[in-house]
């Protein structure tokens, strides 16, 4: 195996949905799964793309930890809300059917929420909200995890990395789209850098004492052991916001597990998630093209702003990821040498007939 190889489109998509049947997932089920995990790669968010394919999903599901089979039962409804149980099936399976059902009521009722408790991880959160975005619909959504970020003036880690998550229309040729931890990093870029041999910047990671951590195989232990933990945006302490990441991070563990009646904090490790889903109808409130323009106005005239010498531009939420995914249509995947190694193995036990370029 060579270094980082671009593996296209053509060949990764066949790969992942195959890789979801043969796991047990049926086969529709398994189109949402493959275009979760793809969309994250094509947007340059590679921590949550085909790297978590055998680590969060397929030695999941071989374990027993999660369902190939999303069995989705309805507890509760009302013409704007509703509550799923996914009963540890497939999270982007219960997320996807969520947010249709969120849209769909916001296209009637003028906006829809809806929540699901007893799920598993479901991939990047934006593209739950984009599927709204794309119809229309004000998009938010959001999830909670297992335990990583530390309360502010705490060590022990309490909250996921629990992602607050927009998504708007707009006259352009992309959404708006903010889609971020609520801690300064997501334990996804840890994993990343323990792949590359990178050590993690100073002041994100907490380990008992209060110190800084930077070892990224250090600090996944430390984080499995509760001996570490992530900081909250704004980092610790009060002097630059800490309370605000926390906040906005409880704010989600709350919606991700109190209206549905989940689990939460430290009852979380990698299965029996919560999450949510809204959808508002532009159309409830003003015409969409005139919502589109504004919101396209604003995002402009934010980008023409006087810019820090020696910086070329200014972008806005999702920019960089719509101008990523142009290149990556074209280029493909980036495997780096741990996930070749990863999709070679997977390839080898389920027997599927696929040759690799890295190989």
């Amino acid at each position: 195996m060579r270094d980082t190889e671009w593996v296209p489109f053509s060949i990764m998509e066949p790969f992942v949905l195959d890789v979801f049947k043969s796991m047990g997932v049926p086969q529709m089920d398994a189109e949402i799964c493959k275009n979760v995990l793809l969309d994250a790669d094509l947007k340059g968010l590679d921590t949550h793309g085909v790297n978590r394919l055998k680590p969060v999903y397929y030695d999941r599901v071989l374990d027993g930890r999660q369902k190939p089979v999303t069995e989705l039962e309805l507890i509760r409804e009302g013409p704007t809300t509703a509550v799923f149980d996914a009963h540890n099936g497939m999270g982007m399976v219960a997320s996807h059917k969520a947010m249709e059902t969120a849209i769909a009521k916001a296209k009637v009722y003028g906006m829809g929420m809806v929540v699901v408790r007893n799920s598993t991880h479901f991939g990047i959160a934006g593209y739950y909200a984009e599927m709204a975005s794309k119809q229309g619909v004000l998009g938010i959504s959001g999830t909670n995890a297992r335990p990583s970020i530390a309360p502010t003036f705490g060590v022990e880690p309490m909250l996921g990395t629990n992602p607050l998550t927009f998504s708007f229309p707009t006259d352009e040729d992309f959404p708006f789209t903010l889609d971020c931890a609520t801690s300064i990093i997501q334990r996804g870029k840890v994993e990343v850098a323990a792949r590359n041999g990178k050590q993690l910047p100073q002041g994100v990671v907490t380990d008992e004492k209060g110190g800084s951590m930077i070892d990224p195989e250090e600090t996944l232990n430390a984080l499995l052991s509760g001996d570490a933990a992530l900081l909250p945006l704004g980092g610790a302490g009060e002097g630059t916001g800490g309370y605000k990441g926390y906040g906005y991070a409880t704010v989600v563990e709350i919606l991700s597990s109190a209206l549905q009646q989940g689990f939460f904090l430290r009852a979380i490790n990698g299965v029996n998630l919560g999450h949510f889903f809204i959808a508002i109808d532009v159309e409830a409130f003003t015409e969409l093209d005139k919502f589109k323009q504004t919101t396209g106005s604003i995002l402009r005239e934010l980008r023409s702003a006087r810019r820090v010498p020696g910086e070329p531009r200014i972008y806005t939420a999702g920019e960089n990821e719509y101008l990523t995914s142009l290149e990556r249509e074209e280029k493909g995947v980036p495997v780096t040498p741990g996930v070749q190694a990863e999709l070679i193995a997977i390839r080898n036990e389920q027997e599927l007939d696929y040759h690799f370029s890295f190989e």
